[in-house]
């Protein structure tokens, strides 16, 4: 991954802002083909055409991939704002995967981007995956749209391999997340290669878990940056007895902690986009999908507590919002196990180097 920010002293940094240009088309984009009748009519279908076609006409699904393999360029720092926006307007479709991931590994291993989009393998614990020869058997769960990927990608042996989703031996359960994404169990009987080759060193499955964490937490970060909106202008046009609610103590405390939770996602998401320019940032991803996690989680609840019943229909936005921090917090890594990998990092760096960890993250372990 390539930095971003620019030192200032020495303990200092600038958050770098994603492409302004690129930022505004994609909000275009998003407001005008992701109604709330075309991410519901996802949910059922698994697809949304009328999205993913302008949307890879602009090139965005592969900014940040290099150029020189079919990607759009750009930097990190615009990857993780495109992915930010599709978090905020519930983009039904794999953003992440066919980029930062898919991308990724594909420009890895030496193979030209497709014109449609990529999936990954995630290595959760559960798959048993087996080489041999040029073949694939085995199974593996919960993988984002397999069925409309143009190559699965996936870390298996020190290799990265990709296989067509409609070769011999492929066949493909499906199965949802709460959000009602494909996220499906795929299995392989002597499964032909599309494509092999060894895995160059820094791309192995901690470092693709830790690229889903960055995605997904970017994508919460925009979910919980609408819900603070949402909510905050909801409870300012809500009256009960005689006035607007969030003139009540008790939703303006709500309001306020809402708000300041959203915040801290979207501030943890910045430092960790610019430490991954000065290493693997390990620290910080670990620490950016836990707070993710439990920030997202106290937005949501908040954020039903202030709208009541409404905040409960399907004809409200707020549950395409909802549901989806819900589910992405769970995956890459649940909020749970992030956590106990800070654990075993601060557990493991010894009592002098406590400190400079926790101030100064991944970077301090490079002197």
């Amino acid at each position: 991954m390539s930095g971003q920010g620019n030192h200032e002293g020495a303990d200092e940094y600038t958050v770098a802002v994603a492409d302004p240009l690129l930022m505004e088309t994609l909000h275009r984009l998003f407001t005008q083909t992701g109604s709330h009748e075309v991410v519901q009519a996802a949910e059922t279908d698994g697809w949304a055409e009328s999205i993913w076609a302008p949307l890879a006409g602009t090139g965005a699904p592969w900014v940040g991939v290099d150029e020189a393999v079919g990607g759009s360029g750009g930097s990190l720092v615009d990857a993780v704002g495109v992915l930010r926006l599709s978090g905020r307007y519930t983009v039904p479709l794999p953003v992440a995967e066919t980029g930062v991931l898919g991308g990724w590994l594909a420009g890895a291993a030496g193979l030209a981007l497709p014109e449609g989009p990529l999936t990954v393998i995630p290595s959760r614990p559960q798959d048993d995956l087996t080489l041999d020869g040029d073949t694939l058997s085995g199974v593996a769960y919960r993988i984002p749209w397999a069925t409309r990927a143009a190559y699965i990608l996936a870390i298996i042996d020190g290799e990265i391999i990709a296989v067509q989703p409609d070769a011999k031996g492929v066949s493909i359960e499906m199965v949802r997340n709460l959000a009602g994404e494909p996220r499906e169990t795929v299995r392989f009987e002597r499964t032909p290669l599309a494509h092999r080759s060894a895995a160059p060193a820094g791309v192995d499955p901690m470092a693709l878990r830790r690229r889903g964490a960055l995605c997904r937490s970017a994508q919460i970060a925009g979910a919980c940056e609408r819900i603070a909106e949402l909510t905050v202008e909801y409870a300012g046009q809500r009256s009960q007895f005689g006035q607007k609610i969030n003139r009540f103590q008790a939703v303006a405390a709500h309001l306020v902690r809402l708000s300041s939770e959203a915040t801290l996602i979207g501030m943890a998401l910045d430092a960790t986009t610019y430490a991954l320019g000065q290493g693997d940032a390990a620290f910080e991803i670990a620490s950016l999908k836990s707070i993710a996690g439990d920030s997202g989680s106290d937005v949501i609840a908040r954020a039903h507590q202030v709208h009541g019943a409404i905040g409960m229909t399907r004809e409200f936005v707020l549950h395409h919002l909802s549901r989806r921090v819900m589910a992405w917090r769970e995956e890459f890594g649940s909020t749970a196990w992030w956590r106990e990998e800070l654990g075993r990092m601060v557990g493991g760096v010894g009592a002098d180097a406590l400190w400079p960890l926790i101030s100064e993250g991944s970077a301090a372990r490079l002197r």
